[in-house]
């Protein structure tokens, strides 16, 4: 049988280890990936089966590791680019934005930059400033960058796998409070991950669509488990590409259902929620039964731990805005 149990994080390890076996083009690079296996250690073992020159420490420079990471690329490798913690890429947002996401254009499409950078982001582990980010609007807001985020073990392989498989840059936003969470992972049928820039109803339902991604979509479907027992079916879309974003999924649940939540950790002001409740009200405004929410942390710099989980959306939170949705 194909398919077996795996926390999130080995299953990016075996994504990683298979694209590895699958491309001798193919090399990871990042503080403290090799000897150590990361942070996470996702990348546990990898240095000691395919050797030093292919699973590469780097210096502590983020904007080292994604310039060295193009030029790479620009050799005709494929190189897998690990940041160590969210807040820590912004000393390479410069060579992200404005070179590797722009490389293709520029050159007229003579020259592609299969680079996929491993971004972990989002709270909820109690760690101190810089830890706990949520920058993915950043990203999505900047042309010519893929973004996908897993929230369950067999996107987070098949996505780490597709991601490196792109000819385009890819970031992939791992959601670090999940990396334990498990599931079944079929490494030979990839389903529904086969595109992963396609969005996934995760559960159906009729009254309202909850709209989330990475880290929120077990916090989404608890929520629905919730309103359920209230009486309320809810529809959850577990999003999983931030950019492109499939809106005509999302549209065929909002025609459906009449109203939505839109669920992310990041500041709802400036925040990819706000995108996609525009959009969709461009594009579905008579099928409106009520205006479309938005749930998300505050606009302010991330909280210490101690108060967390005050500052993040949480069941209550979900279940409060579809309350809302019935009063209008």
């Amino acid at each position: 049988m194909s398919t077996e149990k795996l926390t999130i994080a080995k299953a990016i390890t075996a994504g990683l280890a298979d694209e590895l076996r699958a491309d001798d083009k193919t090399m990871l690079l990042g503080e403290d990936i090799g000897s150590l296996g990361g942070v996470y250690r996702v990348t546990e073992g990898l240095k000691a089966e395919f050797g030093a020159q292919r699973v590469v420490d780097s210096p502590l420079a983020e904007s080292g590791i994604i310039g060295t990471s193009i030029g790479l690329a620009m050799r005709g490798y494929r190189p897998v680019a690990e940041i160590q913690f969210d807040g820590f890429v912004f000393p390479g947002f410069n060579q992200i934005t404005t070179q590797l996401a722009k490389m293709r254009a520029r050159t007229a499409g003579t020259r592609q930059v299969p680079v996929t950078i491993r971004i972990p982001y989002g709270g909820g582990i109690g760690s101190v400033e810089h830890h706990s980010e949520s920058p993915e609007a950043l990203f999505a807001h900047t042309a010519g960058l893929r973004i996908l985020t897993p929230s369950s073990a067999h996107d987070a392989y098949w996505l780490t796998r597709k991601g490196i498989q792109s000819q385009d840059p890819v970031i992939i936003f791992e959601p670090k409070r999940r990396y334990w969470l498990k599931g079944e992972v079929d490494r030979e049928n990839p389903g529904a991950a086969d595109n992963p820039f396609i969005a996934q109803v995760v559960r159906r339902g009729t009254d309202a669509t909850v709209v989330a991604w990475g880290p929120l979509v077990p916090v989404a479907l608890a929520a629905a488990e919730t309103a359920a027992a209230e009486g309320r079916q809810l529809e959850v879309i577990d999003l999983r590409s931030l950019s492109p974003i499939d809106f005509d999924a999302l549209e065929t649940s909002l025609r459906k259902t009449g109203r939505m939540v839109v669920a992310h950790e990041a500041p709802t002001f400036g925040g990819l929620g706000g995108e996609i409740s525009a959009r969709l009200t461009e594009r579905a405004f008579l099928a409106l039964e009520a205006p479309i929410l938005r749930v998300g942390g505050f606009h302010l710099p991330y909280p210490p731990s101690r108060v967390e989980e005050q500052y993040l959306p949480d069941l209550d939170k979900i279940l409060d805005a579809v309350d809302r949705l019935f009063t209008y």
